[in-house]
């Protein structure tokens, strides 16, 4: 997974806002790489208290240090080669091209682009005030991917994922792909039906692997990786994907499996998604709102 050289970037796609900061609100935030759609499920699986995780208290904010500047950071691929956070904007600036192309290529309304916020300990978002147990998350309300980088050493130590770089790109493509869903409506068809295995909450979640699929697939034609994806890197999507299925985060946090409070998928549907999409290079491939999972 290799950026070019001399490829430009973006960083006014990513924030970098240190610990706390952000805007007040409340709303429904859709998660991503290892918790519940809705902020309540993640007390469930993980055994936390999901009022500290997130809520619509402004008291919430924290002090913090400011953020840095990524601008003056992250010019070129280069960059992104040598600092992990400019590879977390040399990915997002690789997503969003794609989608941007996708949605002009299929006679959709225009693509939108949207900030990913990295933050350390707490932020406020527009679904409410978050702290970093939440893991990387979408917030449809303000139309922006939250993520704190400590969340991918988490990955390896609390999930056991291989972890490395396309691990972590996976993550952020999944979210994205819930920017996505959010702009055609698909988030919309979620409703109440929030829990179970072949619940609408797990069948978006499925959706936005797929859609991270879809983007691997894609990647180098958005001219800012020098080759193709290796299969290593895949490997290490697909790692990533399992290690945060419902059955394995349950199994770690409760001692057995129970179908009816997954929110995301087991790790073979996820595997079997982000693979439906990688390989086919399809958006129209990943209806998982059709037919059996």
């Amino acid at each position: 997974m290799e950026f070019r050289d001399d490829v430009d970037l973006d960083a006014s796609q990513v924030e970098d806002r240190g610990s706390g900061g952000g805007l007040p609100g409340g709303g429904l935030a859709i998660g991503g790489g290892a918790l519940g759609i809705v902020v309540l499920i993640v007390g469930v699986l993980l055994g936390v208290n999901p009022a500290g995780l997130l809520d619509g208290n402004d008291h919430a904010r924290s002090a913090g240090s400011p953020g840095s500047d990524l601008g003056a950071q992250c010019h070129k691929g280069s960059d992104a080669n040598q600092s992990e956070k400019c590879r977390v904007v040399g990915v997002v600036n690789s997503i969003q091209s794609y989608w941007r192309e996708e949605f002009t290529q299929s006679g959709r309304q225009a693509y939108s682009t949207a900030r990913t916020n990295l933050f350390s300990g707490r932020v406020n978002t527009g679904c409410g005030a978050a702290s970093s147990a939440v893991g990387p998350f979408y917030c449809p309300a303000d139309h922006q991917v939250y993520l704190d980088l400590g969340f991918f050493d988490e990955l390896e130590s609390r999930f056991g994922a291989r972890g490395g770089p396309f691990a972590q790109a996976y993550v952020i493509a999944h979210e994205y792909g819930h920017h996505v869903q959010n702009l055609l409506g698909t988030t919309n068809r979620v409703g109440r039906d929030r829990q179970g295995a072949n619940s609408a909450s797990v069948r978006l979640e499925l959706q936005a692997d797929c859609y991270a699929g879809v983007w691997a697939k894609n990647a180098v034609d958005t001219g800012f990786y020098k080759k193709p994806f290796t299969d290593h890197d895949i490997r290490e999507a697909l790692d990533a994907a399992a290690a945060v299925g419902d059955d394995r985060i349950q199994e770690r946090s409760q001692g057995h499996v129970d179908p009816e409070g997954w929110t995301h998928g087991s790790a073979q549907q996820r595997v079997d998604w982000f693979t439906t999409g990688y390989t086919t290079g399809s958006a129209a491939r990943c209806d998982t709102f059709s037919g059996s999972l």
